[in-house]
């Protein structure tokens, strides 16, 4: 019996392959000619797919394995379902500091069957069916480049004008000895856990990792978290990294952070102790079966090489989303091939080095960052948030970094700092001024607030001595 594209292979998972895999599919007879050939169903090549049929363009696209790509199958859907689960824990526990004490009862079984089910109930959105429907050629199987121009899968010719690679990538292992002739869960397939681990072992501090290990400690797991670097979360400012490692502490996270320094417990020891083991550590692009040499791309290590409109060395050939991006992101590879689609198809010269891309990691509280952390800074604690006081959630900030007043940069560590975030990255994409935050009317009493809180805060310092007793002189003035 051939091996499920992903399992447990319950009923909410075939009502998944019937929409991103269907066993029934028929590739249809390819067109003498396409506008644009897409390689790959994730994020990024949906995004070019339906965009360019949707504007009048002969469109394939070509999947070898599970249409919705990380998104939707194994990274941001299934691993927030989970977390929203492990949310309701964190909320019970903290019901005490408002006057609510409760307890919880965790069915792990039954949080994963829900994760499995919401997954399917979104899975119609990036379906062959819904594909076909908006005019897109569907080809399931492995495309690989014939020459400059053309793409065989299935036994089948695709000729293009444009093609545009959006394979994504996959999770990658640390190459250390600990790890050989064990076996381990990635994220690739950690949801299809159907028991609870009794001890989990997540190896990697950075957004994934900490992500799962405060989802899995609140559901009831020991976990332990490794992470050679000093601290988890390095990426992001010091600041956050501390809020975040003090959140994971306080929900049964067990720390084992700068693991490759002395006094630390051998990581051998740690994988002896746990009966599941996730790692989490990085992730590499998937190149694999494409002959690229046949179509004269190049790549790299870490992925393939693109100019600033994202065209690689074939001019005919685009790529998007992690397959040639440093961002790793959904919503960048969404950004990016929107990007392509203009300029693959229109000749448009849109540069991606001018996208405002930022992230965010869902730990509780939630850490977004845009920019880069250099330059002046302004700093509003949560605890002079009236809406975070009385929510008795003060542990977090919200920082933004400027260069005479331009924002460079944020990091902000509040819950639905994913949310906030957005407001920093439009002022940013306008050339904004840290000020422009004083004119936003944010409701009130919302976290938003901090964000007016900076924006004060930066037109106070332009009150300079000088410029108070110019003020005041006014003032006497007008009172005569």
């Amino acid at each position: 019996m051939t091996e499920p594209l992903i399992a447990p292979f319950d009923e909410h998972n075939q009502r998944l392959l019937a929409h991103v895999h269907p066993d029934n599919w028929n590739n249809p007879e390819p067109a003498p000619i396409y506008d644009l050939v897409v390689i790959g169903g994730g994020t990024a090549g949906l995004v070019c797919a339906a965009g360019a049929a949707g504007l009048g363009a002969r469109v394939a696209l070509v999947e070898r394995a599970l249409l919705g790509g990380d998104c939707l199958n194994t990274g941001c859907v299934p691993s927030k379902a989970l977390l929203r689960s492990a949310r309701a824990v964190h909320d019970a526990r903290a019901g005490a500091a408002v006057g609510v004490r409760t307890t919880t009862d965790v069915d792990f079984g039954a949080v994963m069957t829900r994760l499995r089910a919401r997954r399917a109930d979104i899975a119609h959105n990036d379906s062959a069916a819904r594909l076909a429907s908006l005019g897109v050629d569907v080809f399931l199987g492995q495309a690989s480049f014939s020459g400059s121009r053309t793409i065989a899968v299935d036994g089948r010719t695709l000729r293009f004008r444009r093609a545009v690679i959006a394979t994504g990538g996959r999770p990658s292992a640390p190459a250390i000895p600990e790890l050989a002739g064990i076996s381990y869960f990635t994220s690739e397939n950690i949801f299809s856990l159907t028991s609870q681990p009794r001890h989990l072992l997540v190896i990697g501090g950075g957004p994934i990792g900490c992500e799962m290990a405060q989802a899995f400690a609140l559901l009831g797991s020991r976990v332990t978290l490794v992470d050679s670097a000093a601290r988890v979360l390095s990426r992001e400012d010091e600041d956050a990294s501390r809020i975040i490692a003090a959140r994971l502490e306080r929900a049964g996270v067990t720390l084992v952070t700068g693991s490759g320094g002395p006094g630390g417990p051998p990581l051998t020891s740690l994988t002896s102790a746990a009966d599941v083991i996730l790692v989490a550590t990085g992730r590499m692009p998937n190149l694999e079966g494409l002959n690229l040499e046949a179509a004269g791309i190049n790549a790299g290590p870490s992925g393939l090489e693109v100019d600033d409109h994202l065209r690689t060395s074939n001019a005919r050939v685009y790529a998007a989303g992690d397959v040639c991006s440093s961002f790793k992101f959904t919503h960048a590879a969404d950004a990016m091939a929107r990007v392509v689609i203009q300029n693959a198809l229109f000749f448009g010269r849109r540069r991606a080095s001018a996208l405002v891309i930022p992230w965010c990691t869902y730990t509780f509280p939630e850490v977004a960052h845009v920019g880069v952390s250099s330059g002046q800074a302004i700093t509003i604690p949560l605890a002079d948030v009236d809406r975070a006081i009385v929510d008795e959630d003060t542990d977090g900030f919200v920082r933004i970094h400027h260069q005479q007043g331009r924002i460079i940069g944020a990091t902000i560590v509040a819950p639905h700092a994913g949310e906030l975030i957005g407001h920093v990255v439009d002022v940013m994409r306008r050339g904004g001024s840290v000020g422009d935050f004083s004119a936003v009317i944010f409701p009130y009493p919302t976290v938003s607030e901090a964000l007016r809180k900076a924006g004060d805060s930066y037109r106070r310092q332009g009150l300079t001595p000088r410029l108070r007793r110019l003020l005041e002189y006014y003032f006497r003035l007008t009172r005569r």
